[in-house]
């Protein structure tokens, strides 16, 4: 009993130092993200006030945050416009890989790795945070924005790639032959494949099966779908974030707009809790040998990431500041650079002693940079005019 008052007493502490946080971030026209992982620093290991019994609630609730920031962010379109979107931006996601996986390779080449500490790093400078930046579009509120599709669609192409590079990277780590590795990717792909084709082809069936006139049924048969589709997406090691945003995607119309109103409260308490999260997994006393490293390297990716961004971004025919906006948006690292760094760290330390550095600067740099870099000029709230 004892031990249940003070896990809530602590979790209730921390909530209000996170309503504190959000306060002062919103007070200044910023997204609080960079605030809540410096609160997760402080809370985790080496931090000002370490707390190990919080660990399990908040990483918990980290998963489920992700999941619902990605769900609600596939309730803002139509799985047909995306899907068109997607095969617009094939180039665009090639042009992704090659600019952001080199200077990783680069690096892990000049620190003496071997093939698989390269490959290690070029995923962590590769994949921006699905989390993160979904975050940050409706925290500035531009998920009307023209540029906003291109974004996406860069997203869940990175997430797709994963789908076929976490795979390979987790059996090679692990000791496993390069076919065992293929078969890997080869099961993953395809199963990420079949769910979108299921979410193209039926998907107004499955709305019609999740709709209900009740807001706490509409809320538990969609929390329930998402969670299942997000469990098998993880098992076939592709995201998660992926298999909900998918679940957005199917519905349209009424049944989309009542889902994000009964979702939004729910969705705006975990992604919380899932930047904690981020911040407590780390100690802060580990990204400080290699900080000089990290920073080049992140001063690096965050302009690939601005190249890569604005190539999208032109293909839609947005203009100068569209596609400043867009670039900005996919220079945060996080969740899948943190994981790559987990499934090598034990046997590369200098992949973590560089790489979680590097994903902790661009989280925090990031949504500072994506604030006031190509800010549109249109009053808070309105989308950009084409072109822009």
């Amino acid at each position: 009993m004892h031990a249940s008052a003070a896990l809530l007493l602590e979790l209730g502490l921390v909530l209000t130092v996170l309503t504190l946080l959000g306060t002062a971030a919103r007070r200044f026209n910023l997204s609080p993200i960079p605030l809540y992982l410096l609160a997760g620093l402080a809370l985790g290991d080496g931090g000002i006030a370490p707390n190990a019994q919080l660990t399990g609630f908040l990483e918990a609730g980290a998963t489920i945050g992700v999941v619902l920031l990605l769900l609600t962010l596939g309730l803002e379109f139509s799985v047909g416009e995306f899907a068109e979107s997607m095969r617009r931006h094939l180039p665009s996601a090639g042009v992704d890989l090659v600019l952001n996986m080199t200077p990783g390779a680069v690096a892990g080449a000049l620190l003496g790795l071997d093939a698989i500490g390269i490959l290690a790093m070029a995923g962590i400078t590769y994949v921006s945070s699905s989390g993160v930046a979904s975050r940050l579009l409706t925290d500035l509120r531009r998920l009307g924005n023209r540029e906003t599709p291109a974004v996406l669609s860069v997203l869940v192409l990175e997430d797709f790639a994963m789908a076929a590079y976490l795979p390979l990277l987790s059996v090679l780590a692990a000791g496993g032959s390069v076919m065992q590795a293929v078969i890997g990717m080869v099961i993953a792909l395809t199963a990420l494949t079949a769910a979108f084709a299921v979410s193209y082809r039926w998907g107004p069936h499955i709305g019609r099966l999740v709709s209900h006139p009740d807001a706490e049924q509409l809320l538990l048969r969609l929390l329930g779908l998402t969670l299942v589709v997000a469990a098998l997406a993880e098992y076939i090691n592709a995201s998660a974030a992926v298999g909900a945003f998918l679940v957005g995607l199917t519905l349209t119309g009424e049944t989309a707009q009542r889902a994000r109103v009964v979702l939004s409260p729910l969705r705006d308490l975990f992604t919380a809790v899932f930047f904690v999260a981020i911040g407590l997994t780390t100690n802060a006393a580990h990204l400080i040998p290699m900080l000089p490293a990290a920073l080049l390297l992140a001063a690096i990716t965050a302009g690939t990431k601005m190249l890569s961004g604005a190539y999208a971004a032109r293909i839609d025919g947005v203009g100068r500041q569209g596609r400043l906006r867009a670039g900005s948006v996919l220079v945060v690292r996080g969740e899948f650079s943190l994981v790559v760094i987990a499934l090598v760290g034990e046997a590369y330390e200098r992949v973590a002693d560089i790489g979680t550095p590097y994903v902790f600067i661009l989280a925090i740099a990031g949504p500072v940079l994506t604030r006031y870099l190509g800010a549109p000029r249109e009053a808070p709230g309105r989308a950009s005019s084409p072109g822009i």
